[in-house]
C-alpha cells in the first residue's frame, strides 16, 4: 500500500459510518474504523479540503436473490456516528443505492470545487466503498482508498476488494500515509 501524492483539490468521502451499520458485526472493529475516518476528516478540515459524509437510507428498487430486505429500522439507524465530528462545512448526502454518486448531487458538488482526487473510506468495503470508488474512477477522479478506515461484513470480501480491485481503481494507503501526505502541505 502506498499513496504517491494528493492533488491540490482532494476531497474525503466517508461512506455509511452511521449508527445502524456500525452496530453490526464486521470483519474489523468498527470503533477503530470510525476513529481513523474521524482522524482523516479532522485533517481534511484543517487543510480546508472538502469532507463528504454519506449515509444510506434505503435501497435501489429491483428484485434481488436474497429476497425482501426489512425496511423496519430503529429511528436513529441512518444517523451518522457522533465520533465523526460532523461540521457545518461538511457536505452531507443520503444515498439510496450502493454508490455515493448515484442521484445525490455529489458529482456537481465536487466539480464546483474543482476536485480532481477523492480519498474514500467507510463501510462496507465491497459494497458502498467499492461502488463509490468505481464510480469516482469512471468519472475521471484520481482515487485513494484509506484501507484501514474501512471494513466489511466478511474478511474475505474486504480482502478481495483491497487486494484485487482497489489497485485497479486507484492507490491504496493507510490513514497514516494519507495524513503524512496532507502534512506535506504545511511545509
Amino acid at each position: 500500500m502506498t499513496a504517491t501524492t494528493l492533488d491540490r483539490n482532494t476531497a474525503l468521502i466517508v461512506v455509511d459510518l452511521q449508527k445502524g451499520i456500525v452496530r453490526q458485526a464486521m470483519a474489523h472493529p468498527t470503533n477503530t474504523v470510525v476513529a481513523k475516518a474521524a482522524e482523516l476528516a479532522a485533517s481534511f478540515r484543517h487543510h480546508a479540503l472538502p469532507v463528504v459524509l454519506v449515509n444510506v437510507a434505503g435501497r435501489a428498487p429491483g428484485r434481488i436473490e436474497q429476497g425482501p430486505v426489512s425496511t423496519e429500522r430503529p429511528p436513529d439507524w441512518a444517523e451518522l456516528v457522533a465520533e465523526l465530528g460532523a461540521h457545518a462545512t461538511d457536505y452531507r448526502i443520503t444515498k439510496r443505492s450502493w454508490g455515493a454518486f448515484t442521484e445525490t448531487g455529489l458529482l456537481d458538488f465536487l466539480r464546483a470545487r474543482a476536485v480532481t482526487q477523492v480519498v474514500i473510506g467507510g463501510i462496507a468495503t465491497s459494497i458502498g466503498v467499492e461502488t463509490t470508488a468505481r464510480q469516482a474512477y469512471e468519472l475521471g477522479f484520481n482515487v485513494t482508498l484509506a484501507c484501514d478506515a474501512m471494513t466489511d461484513f466478511r474478511i474475505e470480501s474486504h480482502d478481495h476488494s483491497v487486494q484485487r480491485l482497489f489497485p485497479r481503481l486507484g492507490e491504496t494507503a493507510t490513514v497514516a500515509e494519507i495524513l503524512a501526505l496532507l502534512a506535506q502541505r504545511d511545509r
